[in-house]
């Protein structure tokens, strides 16, 4: 393996045994409304469509503050803490499109030893074609370290890993019991990012693993009589075909139903950001209001200790392939 003196050399030296980096890899955000002209500059590469910064600085500015970046990186911390047991770790936040940048990352896991490099996607559900920015940015970021081609790894998709959705299903009876005894029946209704049709055309194996974390999470709720959707929120403001069903499809299904409550569980995402804090408490919630419909939903994992957990496991499982 090429390797740069300073940093290898010195770990040989000191006889420690070998290190492994972890990089933690999502998309990014915006932290407040004032951040929100760079990240999109980034995004589209200076050609933002009209509207879209005006759009996202009022969201941020109802929302406040994503915290994102602060979450991911207390993920990375825990995560580190967990493997200590393992020993040889060093876990680091890196996002494709705001700081701490991926680069960044793979930079500090070197500078402290690591001699290998994994990047775990925060998304349990991906495809290579669908998540290629994540791997073209890991392998840049570490050859631009002089790390060797085949000492840098992406673990592989986890739709049902099982500390991952078995804490989904926690967050499931933390709510839905109670709600049931205020009012009847109560849909699930697992939501996903949705995606122009097109991509999914070319990779359809998203689309399963997505029906793979709804159905593992269900088998483990054990509760013949649930009622549960699957659909898909946040598309992008472009005049091409999005996944179906939307959100607000499902939504609107209840309220011809009269239904008088619903629960929606994200399955996708991971910590809280706009796309939940948002499209979801705000754009989702005020869309329950008009129909009547009472909007709850499941936390998020964030740094829950089963989530820790079931990262930890990726990690090993990765490591030792």
């Amino acid at each position: 393996m090429r390797c740069s003196r300073k940093w290898c050399g010195t770990s040989m030296a000191n006889n420690h045994p070998p290190k492994t980096g972890v990089i933690l890899m999502t998309y990014g955000s915006a932290t407040t409304a004032e951040n929100v002209e760079a990240y999109m500059r980034h995004i589209y590469k200076n050609k933002v469509p009209d509207g879209v910064i005006e759009d996202f600085k009022e969201r941020y500015r109802l929302v406040g503050r994503s915290p994102l970046a602060d979450i991911t990186r207390e993920q990375a911390t825990r995560l580190e803490k967990l493997l200590q047991e393992d020993g040889g770790y060093i876990v680091r936040a890196g996002m494709l499109h705001s700081a701490p940048f991926i680069a960044e990352a793979v930079r500090e896991c070197q500078k402290a030893g690591a001699r290998r490099v994994i990047g775990v996607i925060l998304s349990p559900q991906f495809s290579s074609f669908i998540m290629e920015g994540y791997r073209t940015a890991l392998k840049q970021a570490a050859a631009d370290a002089e790390y060797d081609e085949g000492a840098v790894t992406i673990a592989a998709p986890w739709p049902a890993q099982a500390a991952f959705t078995e804490l989904l299903a926690k967050r499931v009876m933390d709510k839905l019991p109670q709600l049931q005894q205020q009012y009847g029946k109560v849909p699930v209704v697992f939501t996903t990012h949705s995606l122009p049709e097109r991509v999914v055309a070319k990779d359809p194996q998203y689309l399963d693993q997505l029906q793979a974390t709804a159905e593992a999470v269900v088998a483990k709720l054990n509760t013949p009589t649930l009622e549960w959707y699957r659909a898909y929120q946040s598309a992008g403001h472009t005049p091409e075909a999005w996944l179906k069903p939307d959100l607000m499809d499902i939504l609107a299904m209840l309220r011809d139903r009269h239904d008088k409550a619903v629960l929606i569980v994200p399955i996708q995402f991971l910590a809280d950001h706009l796309e939940i804090l948002y499209d979801l408490d705000i754009a989702g919630g005020e869309q329950c209001r008009d129909y009547g419909i009472a909007y709850n939903r499941t936390e998020l994992p964030n740094t829950d200790p089963l989530f820790i957990q079931a990262l930890a496991a990726i990690v090993r499982q990765t490591a030792h392939a």
